[in-house]
């Protein structure tokens, strides 16, 4: 071999450096240039071939070059062509450059051969030069290459022919280097040149310049492409600020701001004039000032009711209030009579009502036979009619459905220093790869069972069936074997192949990019990126899809093998390899989501308990018993007494008058621990709970409505918190009927005050049994009541005396009054719920139907089968058995009527209430705070709302424990590509011009807005397309296949035709399509195929091979890209496939599916033809396009329901109105707080939502009833002086106050505290935190916000038609309606 030093002058120009052929490197290998120092010569060139291929320049005159050479020159030319013959400045420069360092006559001013070899035939040839390329020129050339789109591949035709290049550097480099697929020897570019050369300095094209030898499309050249309006991205925040607020939140404040100066000017205003009138008038005042302090509104006594304390309770008639005849409601007396009949019969008969309602029950459980529980991802959270599922399913059917994605992410393992995924090591090392090359030929070679299947059997192959499988994986750089390397010689190679991936194309022959198989690639300073230092690995396994059963079985038994080897691999890759891998397959998504230890069945269970148990434990809190010692007391006074048992005389006959006192060995124990409990009750109330799930879940399986996990996690607690208060307020009320009526109450006129426990004045009539004669008491018995001053925690009316009344009428008389407020809360819950089934989503709606029909159904329980209990109870409870063991009887105990009293019937919540909270409550000053702070929580709310986030993240769908969540880290951490979108087109024909032109994008009668060029055109702004790839143009590539420059592309029989060669038939036998087609081949398309005769090319180049000689061919490429007809005599659809940039968030998922959409529906717009996106991802983010229309549908349509069955029910739309809002505001706060809390909105906290909404009616239900029911007259120890409103709230908060807070405040409080010990990440948020927030503040909103509201703005009450309870007990029954009574004696005692 002989080595030249370089001439430092360079030739001089007309003289030459190289010319002709002497011989390969090696045999078969690509001809080498000869040295030659000369003049250039006109012998031995082929002058046709020059011109054919360099243009009119070469027409005459000698040239360094030879016909060998030409050769050479064409077969090199022809394969670069089939990536750049769509830009003509591209490929004219290209031609210029080649043609000019190979036979310009000039060659020696530009070029220099440094270095010779000697050639396999023995000769001297050239093995390196230098290449003078101005800059010119050079940047020229590559500005007119670099846009240029490879179709095929959703990548640039500068990949294959720059190595990737980003400046012309590179590419000249790229082009020069000596590789097998490239130049035979090296050519240098020297960016200095010697003294006296002449560096090729030609005009290069541009690519935008308009004559038809230089200008390219748009999709080739950005210069060209008419430039999109702006428009904001699809997750753009407001345009409106205000600093760093939105305009909507600076308003808000403002507007708060004012109401609170106002409000504390307002205060202080009044505050300053009392104590001045105070001052003018001390002494006036001072008489009045003790009095007016006991006032809660602050206003004068008129001296009435001190009189009628003094008078007692029959002079409170002559007060103006007690003198007006009462409003009535008929509604009212209609359900009232209707609960006191339904109840008169449940009580009488509870064996024959649980008899019959158990039997209907028992056949509503019959539907369980038909249950299903739906597990499928797509059935359970797509619509069957949403746009995505059936864009999905019209994808699947023509082009078959997405591939299976096998996908494993290999890193460092972690170590006690990585606190984050950016924190690890990075993962190449020659130890790692060698061991994931052993991984990787272990996979390879896997058998599934039974059948046996490998990879091979079931991978994509685009080459076909002898083909290979697309294993997208570093190792395809190496070849999938490492013995040709070692530990010197690995990171050369892999930054090389990372570089320039076309060099290092795997065996299924598409180059792997760095980002599809490295991970969180680091950049330098300068923004080079260093592969080394990934931190990760990226290997794909891709595996074809199939709406064949058998044939997805058949990818599903390799997966489960997959499956297996990697779980075992994950456990030994640390220890052996110090790796980590993360992986999923196809098989993963919906078998993680379908495992039943998705939620934490234990604390779930355990919620349920602790909930279950304080129910049964509270109700026997109630005001059974009026005078009973607690556990302690009786444990302190057996203590006391136990001395005197052993110092009693013998034989001593001395008796206490209450036993109670008398020593004994053992400790008598309350009654009420064993008597009074209730908790038998209490599981009973909670067995109906389950019986009305359990019944409304075979009712809609009988209907064929599915059941999903979420009906089965959230429909018990949900049913447990809206229907156990009913059952708090059905004991409740029935322990104050046993108080006026039980046993215990004594008959006559003598009976004690503190046997009255009613906080309502019933009427001045006295109360009878209904077997007893109709006698009245009138107002005669306050002469035993008349000395008694002193205030007592019992609201007394000493017009009633309590008399005695049976178990069945004290049950009915509960219900009678219950059952309305029952009904109101029940009603607008049952409606609210049921209108979430107008939610597309089959989980959401499914839920809505098993929620609405549990609370109807448990409702109806209640007020049937429960009533019976009550009065089964009331009975064991009288005849003194014992809760639990009824067979077991105590004896009755001596109860001395003299006896003072010791307690008022009414429990410690509701002693709070009347005595501390409701007073406080309604104070004028803190009602403005409270407006005044609820209306602060409004405002933090709607200010809240604005940044509550969508989507749903999937980890939260999966097990604590599943090995997916450590792969969907992976994913968002180390994949730097996001996933294809395709662009499908339908209803257009593209057998025809007009069709052709809308689609296509390379050629000049193209539509500006065709859909290849507005793909391209959306590309260049990715922040608002989300699109980052070129797409691939099928029908650009499909003409361009008919190129006749392109030899080795498209080519028939010469003889026949209609008869296609293969690539292996001799060029003597076969010619272009196109050779001699009339008119011929241009871009203007006047000669491209129409009707069947591009059918008939199209359906040849479907099946033509791509490969190196011809990559425009469609099989490999575009082969599942269009749907023919049955008959193959029309494209039914065809897609363009394209990339998202990488998503990393469900924000950018979901602004994805909203950019790709917006695409689609301009790009309809623009063509006319049918279009729609597609990608993997899109079927399950269909909801976030529409989530927030159906929220404020759902939740507007139930407000609706709300206001017009509580102003139906109530009798007032004030009182309906304002109920409404309270409920509106508390929906409002829980969203607020979604928005602080990490909440995304979803269908599943869409559910919760509605059921904030029902939940909130329940809180304000019963409150707002009990208003508006609650008589005006006051009790005689309760200050006097009150506005009306005032002393209705106060009565109905100590009325309905206790049950509504122990029945589903503290209820539900319960069973959150024990669901915030759960380890499941989904649990915890949209449960607990959700459940949690909805919780209080629904407790808030009904019994703080509410209760002042109505204070200041209710509607008039309807006094209860049955305060005279006598007319409960014969009126109702006779039909007649009662006659309201005036104020004097007489008609007092007149019926």
């Amino acid at each position: 071999m002989e080595v030249l030093r370089p001439d430092i002058s360079m030739r001089t120009e007309g003289r030459c450096a190289m010319r002709g052929s002497c011989g390969p490197k090696v045999i078969f290998g690509k001809p080498l240039p000869c040295p030659y120092d000369g003049p250039p010569s006109e012998d031995g060139v082929d002058r046709d071939l020059l011109t054919t291929l360099c243009g009119a320049d070469y027409a005459q005159g000698p040239t360094c070059c030879t016909t060998n050479q030409l050769e050479t020159l064409r077969d090199n030319l022809g394969l670069a062509e089939n990536l750049i013959s769509s830009c003509p400045a591209c490929r004219n420069n290209f031609r210029k450059f080649w043609c000019s360092f190979t036979c310009s006559p000039d060659q020696g001013g530009f070029v220099n051969v440094t270095e010779t070899q000697t050639s396999s035939t023995g000769e001297t040839a050239v093995k390196s030069v230098d290449f003078a390329v101005s800059e010119q020129f050079g940047k020229g050339f590559y500005d007119s290459c670099k846009d240029i789109k490879m179709g095929a591949t959703n990548g640039y035709a500068m990949d294959l022919l720059g190595g990737g290049a980003k400046d012309y550097h590179a590419f000249l480099k790229f082009m020069g280097d000596e590789k097998d697929m490239g130049s035979p020897f090296q050519i240098n570019f020297p960016s200095a040149f010697p003294p006296g050369s002449s560096p090729l300095n030609v005009t290069a094209r541009n690519c935008y310049d308009n004559d038809l030898g230089s200008r390219c499309t748009c999709i080739d050249c950005l210069d060209v492409c008419e430039k999109l309006p702006e428009i904001p991205p699809p997750n753009a925040e407001p345009t409106c600020q205000v600093g760093l607020v939105s305009c909507l939140t600076f308003v808000l404040l403002l507007a708060y701001g004012l109401a609170v100066l106002s409000f504390v000017l307002g205060y202080g205003l009044q505050v300053t004039l009392r104590r001045r009138r105070e001052k003018s008038y001390e002494r006036v005042a001072l008489a009045t000032d003790t009095a007016s302090e006991r006032y809660l509104d602050g206003e004068d006594s008129t001296g009435t009711q001190s009189e009628s304390r003094r008078l007692g309770r029959g002079a409170s008639l002559l007060d103006p209030i007690e003198t007006v005849q009462p409003r009535h409601y008929r509604l009212n007396g209609i359900l009232r009579r209707a609960f006191y009949k339904l109840g008169l019969f449940a009580a009488t008969n509870p064996w024959l009502n649980f008899a019959i309602v158990f039997a209907i029950f028992g056949l509503l459980n019959l539907g369980w036979k038909r249950f299903e529980i739906e597990t499928d991802p797509v059935r359970l959270w797509v619509a069957p009619d949403s746009e995505s599922k059936i864009q999905k399913e019209f994808f699947d059917e023509h082009f078959g459905p997405f591939y299976r994605v096998e996908q494993v992410f290999v890193t460092s393992a972690t170590t006690d220093d990585d606190s984050s995924t950016s924190d690890k090591a990075p993962v190449l090392s020659w130890d790692h790869l060698k061991f994931w090359a052993d991984v990787e030929e272990d996979i390879r070679n896997l058998k599934s069972s039974p059948h046996g299947y490998s990879l091979s059997d079931v991978c994509l192959k685009p080459a076909g069936p002898d083909g290979f499988c697309v294993v997208q994986s570093v190792m395809a750089w190496f070849g999938n074997d490492l013995s040709y390397y070692d530990r010197d010689t690995w990171q050369d190679r892999l930054e090389n192949c990372a570089e320039t991936p076309v060099n290092c194309l795997p065996d299924f022959q598409q180059p792997l990019a760095p980002q599809m198989v490295l991970g969180s690639v680091p950049e330098d300073e300068g923004g080079r990126k260093e592969y080394l230092d990934a931190k990760a690995l990226v290997i794909t396994y891709v595996v074809p899809d199939s709406l064949d059963p058998g044939e997805q079985a058949k990818a599903m038994e390799w997966e489960y093998t997959l499956r297996d080897y990697l779980h075992r691999l994950s456990e030994r890759a640390p220890e052996e390899a110090g790796l980590e891998i993360a992986w999923s397959t196809g098989i993963s998504l919906q078998e993680e989501i379908n495992k039943s230890t998705n939620t934490d069945i234990k604390i779930v269970v355990l919620s349920y308990v602790a909930m279950f148990f304080y129910v049964a434990f509270t109700l026997g809190n109630g005001a059974s018993t009026r005078d009973e010692e607690g556990l302690w007391s009786c444990l302190v006074t057996w203590a006391t007494n136990l001395p005197k048992f052993f110092s009693q005389p013998s034989g001593s006959s001395t008796l206490s008058l209450d036993s109670r006192l008398s020593p004994t060995i053992f400790p008598r124990l309350p009654r009420g621990l064993f008597v009074g409990s209730k908790f038998t009750l209490g599981l009973f109330g909670i067995a109906l709970v389950i019986l009305s799930v359990s019944s409304s879940v075979g009712l809609f399986s009988a209907l064929g409505v599915k059941v999903t996990l979420i009906i089965a996690e959230v429909i018990p607690f949900l049913v447990l918190a809206v229907g156990v208060d009913n059952v708090f307020i059905l004991v409740h009320e029935l322990d104050r009927q046993n108080l006026l009526h039980g046993p215990n109450a004594t008959t006559g006129a003598g009976a004690p005050a503190w046997a009255y426990g009613d906080n309502y004045s019933y009427g001045h009539t006295t109360p009878m049994s209904p077997t007893q004669s109709r006698v009245r008491g009138g107002l005669g018995s306050l002469e035993h009541e008349h000395d008694h001053d002193h205030e007592q925690e019992v609201s007394l009316d000493a017009g009633s005396t309590p008399q005695y009344l049976s178990a069945e009428e004290r049950v009915a008389r509960t219900l009678a009054k219950m059952g309305p407020s029952i009904l109101l809360s029940t009603v607008t819950e049952t409606v609210a719920f049921a209108l979430g089934a107008l939610v597309p989503m089959p989980a959401v709606r499914n839920f809505a139907l098993y929620a609405a029909g549990s609370v109807f159904l448990n409702a109806v329980l209640q007020v049937t089968v429960f009533v019976s209990a009550l009065v089964v109870d009331l009975r064991r409870v009288e005849a003194s058995r014992i809760d639990c063991f009824p067979c077991v009887r105590l004896p009755p105990r001596i109860a001395l009527l003299e006896a003072p009293p010791t307690g008022s019937g009414l429990s410690l919540l509701a002693r709070f209430i009347r005595k501390r909270y409701a007073p406080f409550l309604l104070k004028p000053v803190v009602k403005g705070i409270v407006l005044l702070l609820f209306g602060g929580i409004l405002v933090a709310s709607i200010i809240s709302i604005q940044h509550i986030r969508l989507g749903f993240d999937q980890r939260l769908a999966f097990p604590s424990e599943s090995y997916l969540i450590p792969y969907f880290d992976s994913v968002d951490a180390y994949l730097d590509i996001g996933p294809p979108v395709y662009f499908v087109v339908h209803d257009v024909d593209v057998s025809r011009r007009p069709g052709q032109q809308e689609l296509c994008g390379r050629f000049t009668t193209c539509e500006p807005r065709s859909i290849a060029n507005v793909l391209e055109a959306e590309r260049k702004r990715e922040d608002v397309s989300y699109i980052s790839q070129p797409a691939a143009s099928w029908i650009d590539d499909f003409f361009n296949w008919l190129d006749p420059l392109k030899d080795k592309c498209c080519r028939v029989r010469k003889n026949n035709h209609d008869i296609f060669c293969d690539s292996g038939e001799s060029p003597r036998r076969c010619q272009t399509c196109y050779a001699d087609h009339e008119p011929a081949w241009n871009i203007t398309m006047d000669g491209l195929p129409e009707g069947d005769e591009f059918m008939h090319y199209l359906r040849q180049w479907l099946i033509a091979p791509t490969s190196e000689d011809c990559p425009l061919a469609g099989k490999a490429s575009f082969g599942n890209a269009l749907a023919l007809s049955p008959d193959g005599s029309e494209v039914v659809a065809s897609h363009f496939r394209t990339f998202h940039k990488p998503l990393k968030s469900q924000t950018d998922l979901i602004a994805a599916f909203a950019a790709a959409h917006r695409v689609a529906d301009d790009l309809a717009q623009e063509t006319g033809a049918a279009v729609f996106p597609y990608s993997l991802h899109y079927v399950f983010f269909d909801q976030f396009a529409h989530i927030v229309p159906i929220t404020e549908q759902i939740l507007g349509l139930g407000l609706a329901a709300v206001l017009l069955v509580t102003a139906l029910l109530l009798g007032s739309w004030r009182t309906g109105t304002i109920v409404t809002a309270v409920v509106a505001l508390t929906v409002v706060a829980v969203m607020g707080v979604m928005g602080v809390w990490g909440i995304d909105l979803n269908a599943i906290s869409l559910v919760n939502l509605v059921i904030s909404l029902g939940i909130a009616v329940e809180f304000c239900a019963h409150v707002a009833r009990a208003f508006m029911s609650a008589g005006s007259g006051l009790p005689v120890d309760h200050p006097a002086g009150q506005k009306e409103r005032d002393e209705r709230m106060w009565i109905a908060l100590v009325d309905v106050g206790p049950s509504v807070l122990s029945g589903i405040t503290f209820t539900k409080l319960i069973g959150m505290c024990v669901l915030a010990l759960t380890r499941s990440k989904f649990l915890e948020i949209y449960y607990f935190r959700m459940w949690l927030t909805l919780i209080i503040s629904g407790a808030l909103h009904g019994l703080v916000l509410l209760p002042v509201v109505l204070s200041l703005a209710g509607g008039s009450g309807f006094p209860q038609q049955e305060a005279d309870e006598e007319w409960m007990s014969h009126a109702i029954r006779n039909d007649y309606e009662y006659t309201p009574f005036l104020a004097d004696d007489d008609s007092a005692v007149s019926d």
